[in-house]
């Protein structure tokens, strides 16, 4: 009797393996740590450019005050807030908390729906809403 071709990895997404929440998650919380250390670039050249003269910093500001600017610090920001809350709910499963399906998939969306909001309150404050 022959052995059927099968996929060696769960990984390959699409007819083999169909997505689920916590396999997405995961894949987005590598993506956001990816975006995060490209953005530590970032910081860095703004304190350097603090640190030197004024024409510089003006530069740099102008160059973040642009739509393609604030589009970067947006997702900057929102891959700050996700990969901070999705740690914390590895946390929990670091401690043994969580593992059930049904755990596993409300503290997923928990997560999803508070990366949202407190991106969008960190934009609203930021902008100035409060003011």
């Amino acid at each position: 009797m022959a052995t059927p071709k099968r996929p060696l990895s769960p990984f390959m997404i699409g007819p083999y393996y169909r997505p689920q929440l916590t396999s997405v998650m995961s894949l987005t919380h590598r993506a956001t740590g990816v975006a995060l250390a490209l953005g530590s670039l970032v910081l860095a050249a703004w304190l350097l450019a603090a640190a030197g003269s004024a024409e510089a910093y003006a530069a740099f500001a102008a160059c973040l005050g642009s739509p393609l600017g604030k589009l970067g610090l947006f997702v900057f920001s929102a891959s700050l807030v996700y990969h901070f809350l999705n740690g914390i709910r590895h946390l929990f499963w670091d401690a043994g908390h969580g593992y059930e399906i049904p755990k596993a998939y409300a503290s997923g969306y928990a997560v999803l729906a508070l990366s949202v909001v407190l991106t969008a309150a960190l934009w609203w404050f930021g902008m100035g809403g409060a003011a």
